[in-house]
């Protein structure tokens, strides 16, 4: 008989609180955002030699200055964007590391505008790709303010 009443109190649990599709979107959307951050900033220092050609050489300091800089940004916004206390800011900086890069991504064209047609095809299909990653961004960071005012902080 013991074991019956463990039965019904198991049958008359409630069950948890249903998740919202939105909610549960974002999280796994910013989780993929803040690992691919996190991937590419670490290859920002484990092979720079893949991002310093596209540093302009007319900015002041080193290519390898600014491909270190970049990696620490994206590696911090990754950061971000995997806690949901700073997915916010997170989502916030990712905008802004995306249009932040566009110049780089823009003298990557220019300087492989003289190799072969697939070749020119990287770099070219690198500008039209800020677009889903700013705007997905900007819907982490709406969907973030809500998701702390449902935890109620």
């Amino acid at each position: 008989m013991h074991g019956g009443v463990h039965l019904l109190q198991e049958l008359h649990r409630p069950s948890p609180p249903a998740l919202d599709p939105r909610r549960t979107a974002t999280q796994v959307t910013a989780y993929l955002m803040g690992a691919m951050l996190l991937g590419a900033g670490t290859a920002h220092f484990v092979i720079p030699a893949q991002f310093d050609w596209m540093v302009p050489v007319e900015l002041p300091g080193s290519q390898r200055f600014y491909t270190h800089a970049s990696g620490v940004a994206e590696i911090a916004t990754g950061a971000l964007l995997l806690a949901p206390s700073t997915r916010r800011f997170g989502a916030t900086a990712a905008v802004a590391l995306f249009i932040g890069v566009l110049p780089a991504n823009v003298n990557g064209v220019r300087l492989w505008w003289h190799k072969s047609w697939w070749m020119r095809l990287v770099p070219i299909l690198r500008l039209p790709l800020q677009i889903p990653l700013i705007t997905t961004a900007l819907k982490i960071r709406r969907n973030a303010v809500s998701d702390l005012s449902r935890r109620g902080d």
